[in-house]
């Protein structure tokens, strides 16, 4: 029985020495580890750190991409006895300075001198921090320290479940990031479960690509390695539409942006309406055959031939595209469309949806391998409770049925914010951890997520309107990247609209728009008019307080470098709310002088009646007087 996660390498050495435990693709060739090689190399690397003076309880920051030596560092650092403290390898010099200030980190481990610049220009501030290690100048696991051997083993050995194994700083799509205390025992309780239900065996691989400081990622990779299975590392995550068919690997772990954006590039390869139409048939194709196979029908012989036929035409192809067929995809880390779901079973490719938080190490439900329901996060994680209970202050009108703040226990909940009593006490609710989401049942016991209880808009009129729904909603038509719904003490909801330029260009193409730039197309009166159409069928089927009285096109990207997006590929709304602050308060400027001129060219009309019927009375008076 584990104690730790560095246990989980040691049982992994003993059951399967020779087997690759880590893969990366470097000058072209495949650079592999087997899991003994593994772990010396994290023995080598602890016995560094012991003999340089780093203590049980110590904080050691992680600053690089995901690659082999990030998890040989990880691994050594907790085999020690001291808390690993990831960073996004996008973040700024400011956001690392916040994380190793707030951390006390002692040392920092970088992955190149691109992250080194970033340290050197706020080092100042940083007087806990001793030491910076590139992890490409400096090949720890290379030096071993063989007098620390000893020290290293006796405190592997020492380490206990509720010991601290990190201290991971939420990204936050709004508010101050916060450093959440995850302990070794939060980890195994976790990947227990995922064991039993999904039976990762050593042959499985995996592809990490999610960042190694993102919860989901890091937690998936301690199961690969509890497993004996192997993990295939992208080193840049530009690489990634070339790597998923080089590594071909059985498992996925991906947000939802990453299957929208596979989806949405599907979309733009059927540029011509004879292509769409090969597109929309193939998929609806598929989706006959696996609703037939669901319902334990067996596909008649017409199904049949067409489904091989949709097969060579697409479906194939989009298998290939992501590395063949999975054992297992999984989408967390914000909802994932069930037009998208849709698609990749349709392709013979289903994927898991979950949902977790990084409070919570950070798997709370999932859908299980034969209880799958589309549009929700699955049932509750086993030995953990979900609750759903009122939200204070928002009528109940306001919300769909049942809908209330989902509330979390389990045995991988946080230990709390690190040096902030005052946040860990507001994040629990009588020893249940707060989650922030809006969400229900539905009558089989699957969680539905409705919202974020931060994003719900309240109008000036007091109405509470959760824009995620509508958003996704929005978000399905193939025109729109992103759609952000503003509203937040405002007379009316509206919409800032992030198009999809691919899709824009495809549309102009087909309906003889003429432009001569992006910045033209996008601005284009036909382009606009089209949108306004799109938006409003939306809007038409929305209750009167949440129609969207108006919008604007933004041709800015969302991305994580200009900081509309988060490291999971969520929309930031307050920084969007911020950037694009001039061109809502325009809108709303137009909707108001739009409302001014309408009611006092509706007083004028009402005077000009009255005036008709005074003019009208005196005739008929002067009329009667006649006679």
């Amino acid at each position: 029985m584990p104690h730790s996660i560095p246990d989980l390498l040691l049982a992994a050495v003993a059951a399967y020495p020779t087997r690759t435990a880590t893969r990366a693709w470097v000058d072209d060739a495949w650079v592999t580890m087997t899991h003994t090689e593994l772990a010396a190399a994290v023995e080598a690397t602890a016995s560094r750190l012991v003999a340089d003076g780093i203590a049980v309880g110590d904080r050691v920051a992680i600053f690089a991409p995901n690659s082999p030596m990030w998890t040989i560092v990880d691994l050594a650092v907790q085999s020690v006895g001291a808390v690993v403290v990831p960073i996004y390898q996008t973040s700024t010099a400011g956001q690392a300075r916040a994380i190793l200030a707030g951390s006390g980190a002692r040392w920092v481990f970088c992955g190149s001198f691109l992250e080194t610049d970033r340290i050197a220009e706020v080092r100042d501030g940083l007087p806990d921090l001793d030491r910076v290690v590139v992890m490409d100048d400096e090949d720890l696991a290379e030096a071993p320290v063989p007098e620390a051997y000893a020290e290293v083993h006796r405190r592997r050995a020492a380490v206990r479940p509720e010991d601290l194994a990190t201290i991971i700083y939420t990204s936050g799509t709004t508010g101050t990031p916060k450093g959440v205390m995850l302990t070794h025992g939060a980890f195994l309780a976790e990947i227990a479960v995922v064991q039993g239900t999904f039976r990762l065996v050593p042959e499985d691989s995996s592809l990490c690509f999610l960042p190694l400081a993102h919860a989901l990622e890091r937690a998936w990779t301690f199961c690969v390695l509890a497993a004996g299975a192997s993990n295939t590392y992208v080193t840049d995550t530009r690489t990634l539409p070339v790597m998923m068919p080089r590594a071909r690997t059985s498992l996925m772990v991906m947000v939802p942006m990453v299957y929208e954006r596979v989806l949405s590039t599907v979309r733009d390869q059927a540029s011509s309406p004879l292509k769409r139409r090969i597109l929309d048939w193939s998929v609806a194709t598929g989706l006959a055959a696996q609703r037939a196979g669901r319902d334990g029908l067996r596909a008649d012989p017409l199904l049949r031939g067409r489904l091989a036929l949709a097969d060579r035409l697409v479906l194939a192809k989009v298998r290939h595209a992501l590395g063949g067929q999975k054992k297992l995809m999984v989408a967390g880390g914000a909802p994932l469309r069930q037009e998208v779901e849709e698609f990749f079973w349709a392709c013979g490719m289903l994927i898991t949806t979950g949902y977790g938080m990084t409070e919570a190490a950070p798997l709370m439900s999932y859908n299980a391998p034969g209880q799958v329901r589309f549009g929700s996060v699955g049932r509750p994680m086993p030995g953990s409770q979900v609750r759903i209970v009122p939200v204070p202050g928002v009528a109940h009108g306001d919300l769909a049925a049942g809908d209330g703040e989902i509330q979390y226990r389990g045995p991988n909940v946080m230990a709390g914010y690190w040096n902030d009593p005052a946040a860990t006490a507001e994040a629990f609710d009588d020893g249940w951890l707060r989650t922030g989401d809006i969400g229900h049942f539905d009558v089989d016991g699957y969680l539905v997520i409705t919202d974020r209880l931060k994003d719900l808009i309240v109008t000036r009129q007091g109405k509470n309107i959760a824009p995620g729904p509508i958003e996704e909603e929005l978000g399905a038509d193939p025109f729109i990247a992103h759609a952000v719904l503003v509203g937040d003490d405002r007379p009316c909801v509206t919409v800032l609209i992030s198009p999809d330029v691919g899709e824009l260009e495809a549309w102009a193409e087909a309906h003889a728009v003429a432009y001569e730039s992006l910045e033209d197309l996008v601005a284009h009166p036909d382009v606009l008019a089209e949108l306004r159409r799109r938006v409003e069928k939306v809007s038409a089927r929305l209750p009167h307080q949440e129609k969207i009285r108006d919008l604007r096109v933004i041709f800015d990207e969302f991305t994580m470098e200009n900081g509309l997006l988060t490291p999971t590929l969520k929309v930031r709304r307050r920084a969007v709310e911020k950037r694009f602050a001039a061109v809502v308060d325009e809108m709303y400027e137009r909707i108001a002088a739009a409302r001014q001129a309408a009611k006092e060219a509706a007083e004028h009309a009402r005077e000009a009646a009255d005036h008709a019927r005074e003019v009208a009375d005196q005739a008929l008076h002067r009329r009667n007087g006649d006679h």
